[in-house]
């Protein structure tokens, strides 16, 4: 069943002359599409069940084990833990992401439950870009397991962005007190705002950029989600995560789509420039890359995971 996210933004001052953010089709309610249009997001309840997330944490646990190792996945860990204290573990893996070769945790990129609901935001023709689970590490003290406000754009160097929508699935139950989303509603209305790391004192995780300036009397809203809800959210809103106060692990698993038919832009002079330098940076120190720029980190578009054309397939 279907239910939007109640008790935010206001649908009374929605013109609905004509819908920016959302496609016609019969699978959204017109109060949902209002209210993703006046929010940059809307929480779907119960969309994944149970059986799938023990699939995707059995699949995630045997990665952290190194028992399986995806080509091209990237495993993280939080920056308040020592590189002479890794030991492959759940205990120490904060993020996988491009999981797009593990044909296990790929299948959630491809949950037809999942997909008819991006195709209200994308159209029928779907990729999918980036993917990522998450695993919120309980907080050392330092604070490092908070994510700052950030706009998902500022990572994908393709537009246009009214053609992309993260979907986002909480793993378990999730609330302030473990870090859940919170959201700046209505802030994808706006433009993407320059982002940098910001000024914390116990460190920030690599390439968890922040905004720098951004209205901070703007109203939040803090996401408390269950197993298997899934919010769907512009890739300009405004949002971020706390810290993880309480002694487990915070898992979430997601997906960033787009419509095929989206196009490359050069980030040179953009807003996005600092953030390709600085992949470039540690690519070549890592491989020995030379001739990389943002475009190639991302797959073309030819050869990404074309998802599923909707309608007659």
């Amino acid at each position: 069943i279907a239910h939007h996210t109640s008790g935010v933004g206001s649908l009374a001052s929605f013109h609905p002359q004509q819908f920016q953010y959302t496609r016609e089709n019969n699978v959204l309610s017109l109060e949902q599409r209002k209210f993703y249009e006046e929010n940059g997001f809307l929480v779907i309840k119960n969309l994944v069940s149970d059986a799938d997330i023990q699939r995707f944490r059995n699949e995630f646990e045997r990665i952290c084990r190194e028992e399986v190792k995806p080509f091209g996945l990237s495993v993280m860990r939080d920056v308040s833990i020592p590189k002479s204290e890794y030991v492959p573990s759940e205990k120490v893996v904060s993020k996988v992401q491009d999981f797009q070769e593990d044909e296990e945790l790929f299948r959630y990129c491809t949950l037809p439950e999942i997909l008819k609901y991006v195709e209200c935001f994308t159209g029928p023709n779907i990729m999918a870009m980036h993917t990522m689970l998450i695993n919120k590490p309980p907080d050392s003290g330092k604070k490092t397991s908070r994510h700052p406000l950030h706009q998902d754009l500022h990572y994908f160097p393709f537009r246009p962005s009214n053609s992309i929508v993260c979907a986002w699935t909480a793993m378990e139950h999730i609330d302030r007190n473990n870090g859940c989303l919170v959201v700046l509603p209505g802030t994808h209305k706006g433009p993407l705002k320059p982002h940098d790391y910001p000024q914390w004192e116990g460190g920030v995780n690599f390439i968890f950029h922040g905004i720098q300036d951004y209205d901070k009397n703007n109203a939040r809203v803090h996401l408390v989600m269950e197993k298997g809800d899934t919010v769907f959210f512009h890739p300009l809103l405004i949002h971020g995560s706390g810290r993880n106060k309480s002694q487990g692990f915070r898992k979430a698993i997601s997906c960033h789509f787009a419509d095929a038919n989206c196009h490359y832009i050069d980030v040179e002079g953009a807003s996005q420039e600092n953030l390709e330098k600085e992949l470039i940076n540690m690519l070549r120190k890592k491989h020995g890359f030379k001739d990389i720029t943002l475009k190639v980190l991302h797959w073309d578009f030819k050869e990404s995971r074309h998802i599923v054309e909707m309608g007659d397939n």
